[in-house]
This record gives structure tokens, C-alpha cells and sequence, in this order.
């Protein structure tokens, strides 16, 4: 969809300016005033992790004048996979500062907000109200639901862009001028039913490719310049080498921009979303165990069986001792409840306790009353047991 540009142009280049991004005024679609326009730019990104390194960056190379970082994590060493606005250096360091120096570093002309907070309910409003386009880097449904109620209710166009492993998807979300993101997801999957990449894990490469397609399409918007993902999203298979594109149509019932909404101010997206089921929740109360409960059981050999809920590749990383392997689809599909011991007490565990939660619910519905998991999983166990063993 061909939009006019978002924003007016900056009065002026300077010379230095002229000189930087003299390969985009040579360009008829972008030209002078374009580079004006984009000089005149306020962008937020939301999140400088996968996606948000990639955006920041191109963002700072092309000349947005104002760039906002909304961002409260610290950098980790499992992070550089892919992160790449971020160094060994800056390990422990604030990411939305270690991400500011990397933009400073690529353009110095750029003025840079660092928002070192939660995005949630209490802020977000105020936040994007000062920044004409938003940038979607984040990893989690509640936030990707926030994110779009906050914009369709401030009026503001955001692009969208999410990643799993070799899949990636983008979009542009602009209620004024097409569909929002619940109109092409009006209700988040069922917790525990779609792995985070912390779970599943993610191409790095892939983080750069749907990246840089969100940068591509927020320079389109704020320029005015070509057809715009409005209306359509991208998908993107790295395996295949393939992109196809799918029409998304504006919902006249979608909860936030149809034309009755039921949906007029924020919600609580934590509880609209949920981690785990209500069932998982009610499962692991009063049945859930620390690492170091399991080591003192382990130590009085406990007539115990600890099973690892985690995929064949995840178990080959790190593993709990006297663990064995039966993934938690194993336990949905109802497969593994005939092989599991009537004698010893059964031990679950995952990464961090959200699939072992989900598969106590199963083993409870099955009649293992007795059942527990370990809160926290392998990376509790880890960081409290055996720190000599890797995590991830």
C-alpha cells in the first residue's frame, strides 16, 4: 500500500551530512528531501536484542534523526549469538546502553533516548507518544499485544517482525490505514503451545533478515516512498530460501480497531496472554521443588525419577545427573504416561520450569498425585548446584 510520508522534512543537511548519505540522495526515491525527512524522524525500538540490533543499527546508518531505546535486560554471553549491537565487552553491561555506543559509533549525528525500563501498562503511552513510528523487536505475546493496543489507541504506525529458529514473519500495523495485529492474531496461543527462542531456539543470521526488512519498510513509512507492508504480511523461510506473502484484511469485529471495539483502554497483557495455563498453575502449587531439595534427595537416594521434559538437542547441552529424556510432547500426545514407574516418585524438570509445569498438569489428571517439578529447572540447578556446567 502506497502511503504519504510520515513525517515533514528537517529544514537543512549539513555538509558532513551530504557527505554521509550522499548514496541514498542519489537515489529519485529518496533523494534530498527524503534524507530530510528521515533526519526529522523520532523512532522507538522496542527491545535492542535480536531484531532490535539489527533495526538500531541500519536506523543509525540511514540517518533517523531521533532514536529511542525502550530496553531493561543486561547483556549475556548467550545473547552475542545474535545480538550483534553487542560485544563481549559489554557482557553484564545495560543493553540499552551497550546499544546506544553502537549507535553512536555508527552515527554520531543521531540523537539517542535511552528508556532503561519494562515496557508495560504504566508507561507505554506516554513513551510512544513521542516518537512518530515504533519498531517491534520484542520476543513475548503480552508485549507484541501491548505494543499494538498502544499504537492503535495513540493512532501510530508500527512495524512488526517476529523469529523462530529458520522462520521469520514482518509487517506493517497501521489501524488508520489497514489492520492491526489482532486482527491477524485476535487471540494469543495457548501458553506453553508456541516455545520462546530461548526454548526453541533461533537462526542468528535470521535476526539480521527480518531486521532489516522492518528497517527497509520504516524507511518507506517515513519517506512515503513505494508500497508498504500494510495489509500484507511476510513470510520468510530460510531453509527453503523462499519469501511469500499472505493479504491481511482489516477485521471489522477486531476488538481494538473494529468498528464496535470492545477493547478501548489497556489491559493486564500478562494475564490476557499467560505464561502457563491455569491448569499448570494449579498443578505446581504446593508440588514444586527447589534444585537444592532435588540435590538432597539425590545425595539420600530418594526413590526418585527425574525426567527431563526438554528436546534431544537442549538435553545434549546441559543435563541434570540421573536424568533421563522424555520431551513434553511425549506426555501431551498421552505416549509416555504407560512407561512411567509406580514405585518411585516422578521428578520433573525442564529449562525453567514453564513445560515442567505444563506436563505436572498431565501427570496429576493421570493420577501421580505425588508428582513435583523443579522450579527454576536446569538453569536453577546450574547457577545453584553445578556452576561448572554450561547453560543456554
Amino acid at each position: 500500500m502506497s502511503l504519504p510520508p510520515l513525517v515533514e522534512p528537517a529544514a537543512e543537511l549539513t555538509v558532513d551530512e551530504v557527505r554521509r548519505y550522499s548514496r541514498h540522495l542519489i537515489i529519485p526515491d529518496v533523494g534530498m528531501d527524503g534524507q530530510k525527512r528521515l533526519k526529522n524522524a523520532k523512532v522507538l525500538c522496542v527491545g535492542a536484542g535480536g531484531l532490535g540490533s539489527p533495526a538500531l543499527m541500519y536506523l543509525a546508518a540511514a540517518g533517523v534523526g531521533t532514536l529511542g531505546i525502550v530496553e531493561f535486560d543486561e547483556v549475556d554471553e548467550s545473547n552475542l549469538q545474535r545480538q550483534i549491537i553487542h560485544s563481549q565487552a559489554d557482557i553484564g553491561k545495560s543493553k540499552a546502553l551497550s546499544a546506544k555506543e553502537t549507535v553512536l559509533g555508527i552515527n554520531p549525528y543521531v540523537r539517542v533516548n535511552v528508556h532503561e525500563e519494562r515496557l508495560d501498562s504504566s508507561n507505554v503511552m506516554e513513551l510512544f507518544a513521542g516518537y512518530d513510528l515504533i519498531v517491534d523487536g520484542t520476543d513475548n505475546f503480552a508485549t507484541r499485544y501491548l505494543v499494538n493496543d498502544a499504537c492503535v489507541l495513540l493512532n501510530k504506525p508500527y512495524v512488526w517482525g517476529s523469529i523462530y529458529r529458520f522462520d521469520g514473519q514482518a509487517s506493517v500495523f497501521w489501524s488508520e490505514h489497514g489492520p492491526c495485529y489482532r486482527c491477524l492474531y485476535p487471540e494469543p496461543p495457548p501458553p506453553g503451545m508456541v516455545p520462546s527462542c530461548a526454548e526453541g531456539g533461533v537462526l542468528g543470521v535470521l535476526c539480521a533478515s527480518v531486521g532489516s526488512i522492518q528497517v527497509t519498510e520504516a524507511i518507506k513509512v517515513l519517506t512515503g516512498t513505494g508500497d508498504s507492508l500494510v495489509g500484507r504480511l511476510m513470510i520468510y523461510d530460510a531453509l527453503e530460501m523462499a519469501y511469500r506473502q499472505v493479504k491481511v484484511r482489516k477485521d471489522p469485529d477486531c476488538a481494538v480497531c473494529g468498528e464496535n471495539p470492545t477493547v478501548t483502554e489497556l489491559i493486564d497483557y500478562e494475564a490476557f496472554c499467560g505464561v502457563v495455563s491455569d491448569e499448570a498453575q494449579a498443578a505446581a502449587a504446593g508440588s514444586t521443588i527447589t534444585p537444592a531439595q532435588l540435590k538432597e534427595w539425590i545425595d539420600a537416594d530418594e526413590k526418585i525419577d527425574i525426567i527431563d521434559v526438554r528436546e534431544p538437542n537442549e538435553y545434549e547441552i546441559v543435563s541434570i545427573p540421573g536424568a533421563r529424556l522424555v520431551p513434553k510432547n511425549e506426555f501431551l500426545m498421552g505416549n509416555a504416561l504407560s512407561d512411567l514407574p509406580q514405585d518411585r516418585r516422578i521428578v520433573l524438570h525442564c529449562k525453567t520450569g514453564v513445560r515442567s509445569a505444563e506436563v505436572l498438569a498431565v501427570l496429576k489428571n493421570a493420577g501421580f498425585a505425588d508428582a513435583v517439578h523443579v522450579g527454576g529447572g536446569v538453569i536453577g540447578w546450574v547457577n545453584q548446584i553445578e556452576p561448572q556446567k554450561p547453560v543456554y
